[in-house]
């Protein structure tokens, strides 16, 4: 375990910045060749079926895990529900992805948080952990390339 300053900050920032924007607006992702490939997220453990679950995917390492900094991110805001949450991001170029998202419970298109650490649940795909902030891009990322990519998250909450 390596300790990374401002760790908790970046998440807290990183999930409220570029998924508190997810209001529906989706972009292309990616032009790295042919043949796009479905991806879907199917998001489980959610606490209750308040709100929604704000979800991105992008391409770029350095835009992970706030995808305001690459405009060909991909956003999505789902309403929740007490059961599994279905995200489908329709067809995307073959390359490497990865995927953040939280569920704002409350509705006000932000991660809540107290005292910087978040109040409402969050995930990344690859059900990457977190430790001492969000995890790299490395951890989240997945390949697409020749068939449907279908990935499976864990909200997680810290209260």
């Amino acid at each position: 375990m390596r300790h990374r300053p401002r760790a908790v900050r970046t998440l807290i920032f990183a999930l409220t910045g570029a998924l508190a924007a997810a209001g529906g607006a989706t972009a292309a992702v990616g032009a790295m060749g042919s043949g796009p490939e479905d991806v879907s997220v199917t998001v489980t453990s959610l606490r209750n079926a308040r709100g929604s679950v704000v979800a991105c995917l992008t391409a770029k390492p350095v835009s992970f895990p706030d995808c305001s900094k690459d405009a060909a991110s991909r956003h999505l805001a789902i309403p929740a529900s007490a059961k599994a949450v279905q995200l489908d991001f329709g067809a995307v170029a073959p390359g490497t992805y990865a995927v953040s998202l939280f569920h704002d419970e409350n509705g006000n298109g932000k991660l809540d948080t107290v005292m910087m650490i978040p109040r409402e649940g969050f995930g990344f795909s690859r059900d990457a952990k977190v430790r001492f902030g969000p995890p790299r891009f490395a951890a989240a990322a997945f390949t697409v390339e020749g068939e449907p990519v279908k990935q499976t998250v864990r909200m997680r909450y810290l209260f």
